[in-house]
């Protein structure tokens, strides 16, 4: 894909009255993708062989889902509660706008509540081995679904003119940019970087001790996102002049790097 590409003119598929939007498609993989990885990495790891990624996934998922709105709406209150929004467009998921950050810490709450309730009547290992199983198919799974966002023509950053540069239509250029028509294709950075993450951490994570896969993927995913934030010129909330996510991406990766360190402390 490193050449100059369009964003696509065509974000949903018409069969008949059923309309299949590519954004929810590409989360669906991606979610499809990720219980199939964790389920795989997760048998190897389980005393019995046994797996219950799906069981948890039950629970996870739509908790996870609703917390990447609830972050999404509450980062970017403007757009459905200003003067020009609309407060029923923020159970618009498929149009998208779904935060890592909530979808992440919800789901993984969620997935620990279930995961405790089949540990009282099943024989399994820790929750942290689980999460560990699960990092590296999270991380494909949010490469999938930024794809989703070059079909909806957003989270593209500040203009570009270079070969791998995305040219962007008029409808879809912010305020203040309808003269450029290339920008930095973000959404690609980050998907690139999920993956590159999601393959050292499977080459490189049964060395790791128990929660420190996991806690590799929030901090390397953070380092690659503070990046990117810095690039992005879409409407965003911001304190001290830097971008919400900006801020969100050093706490929480700082948080985590603290976690990983304890851990290589703690079984040295």
């Amino acid at each position: 894909m490193l050449i100059a590409f369009p964003t696509p003119t065509q974000s949903v598929l018409e069969i008949g009255p059923l309309t299949i939007h590519f954004y929810a498609l590409c989360i669906i993989t991606g979610i499809a993708i990720a219980i199939w990885l964790g389920d795989k990495r997760f048998r190897a790891q389980a005393v019995n062989g046994k797996s219950v990624v799906s069981e948890v996934a039950i629970t996870a998922v739509p908790v996870g889902i609703i917390g990447g709105r609830i972050y999404h709406v509450i980062s970017s209150p403007s757009a459905y509660f200003g003067s020009e929004g609309n407060p029923l467009d923020a159970l618009k998921i498929w149009e998208g706008g779904l935060g890592i950050w909530g979808a992440i810490s919800l789901g993984l709450f969620g997935a620990y509540l279930r995961y405790r309730s089949l540990q009282k009547r099943m024989d399994l290992p820790s929750f942290a081995v689980f999460a560990d199983a699960l990092a590296p198919g999270i991380l494909f799974a949010q490469a999938i679904g930024r794809v989703g966002n070059w079909f909806n023509g957003e989270l593209f950053g500040r203009p570009l003119d270079t070969s791998w540069a995305l040219e962007v239509p008029f409808k879809y250029r912010p305020f203040g940019y309808s003269e450029f028509e290339s920008f930095h294709p973000t959404f690609l950075y980050e998907a690139i970087w999920c993956v590159l993450v999601a393959v050292a951490l499977m080459k490189f994570g049964k060395t790791l001790k128990a929660g420190q896969v996991f806690a590799a993927y929030v901090f390397s995913y953070c380092i690659g996102r503070f990046f990117i934030e810095l690039i992005r010129i879409d409407s965003a909330n911001t304190i001290a002049g830097l971008r919400v996510n900006v801020w969100v991406s050093v706490i929480v990766g700082v948080g985590s790097l603290l976690y990983f360190a304890r851990g290589s402390r703690k079984n040295a």
